[in-house]
């Protein structure tokens, strides 16, 4: 069975609460941290063993120090499938919202952007099998835990997996800095799927193509582009935004 181990204190509590098995739970006796005594609570009623260690312990089992005195050995991270997501939408009754990642590979812009899709509700990330970031536990850390809370599927061919998407009900937005058209220009209200390119190639070509839209979000000032995970964050909340004030003005 594939084991990992993960780290610090939000993404301990979220491991606990999903449903992968967990087998060891390792804290430093130096943390004093009010979260300490809930992570216990749920370790217990999870039947997980509880070790006791120091901080170079742990900072020797986890391969760094930013763990906050907190670490976890448990089943490895399992991928979704596509179906899975459109499954999850569907069975939410809402519109859709999803986010695709084209060949992110900095482990925490994908850990940052699986927070904010799930902070913003979305139904799922999907991301490539190759030449992308894949989830471990510095994504894992990155996303405080989010991972847990939502399904990320890995798919072999981003390009196709979007003409499903588009098949079964979805549009297309796709990011680039060089689009005439401004993000503050559409109508993100029904379903859709959110492309965010690469670190310095964005959105690949062949990928781009499949987009219904490319879209640019508006910058003032001498730099040109903004972080990836930036870039996720401002149109998955600008989306957000619209369904709020749809919502308000339906209801």
């Amino acid at each position: 069975m594939k084991e990992e181990i993960l780290y610090g204190i939000n993404s301990v509590m979220e491991a606990l609460r999903g449903k992968r098995r967990a087998f060891e739970l390792f804290v430093s006796r130096e943390v004093n941290d009010r979260r300490m005594e809930k992570l216990l609570k749920l370790a217990a009623e999870k039947g997980v063993a509880v070790r006791n260690r120091d901080k170079r312990d742990i900072s020797r089992l986890c391969g760094t120090e930013h763990h906050q005195g907190v670490a976890i050995r448990m089943e490895g991270f399992t991928y979704a499938d596509l179906a899975d997501i459109v499954a999850v939408w569907r069975e939410s009754g809402e519109c859709g919202l999803i986010l695709a990642l084209d060949g992110v590979q900095d482990p925490h812009n994908l850990g940052a952007l699986v927070r904010s899709a799930a902070c913003a509700g979305a139904h799922g990330v999907i991301i490539p099998k190759d030449r992308a970031a894949r989830v471990n536990a510095t994504v894992e850390k990155s996303a405080a835990g989010a991972a847990e809370t939502i399904p990320i599927a890995q798919v072999a061919n981003m390009a196709q997996a979007l003409d499903e998407l588009k098949e079964a009900g979805f549009w297309i937005y796709g990011t680039a800095d060089s689009a005439a058209s401004s993000l503050y220009e559409q109508d993100l209200t029904g379903n859709v799927v959110v492309v965010i390119g690469g670190e310095g190639e964005g959105v690949r070509p062949l990928v781009a193509k499949r987009c219904d839209f490319l879209i640019s979000i508006p910058l003032r000032g001498g730099v040109s582009s903004l972080n990836a995970s930036v870039a996720g964050g401002v149109v998955l909340f600008e989306i957000l935004r619209q369904r709020s004030v749809f919502s308000r003005v339906a209801g």
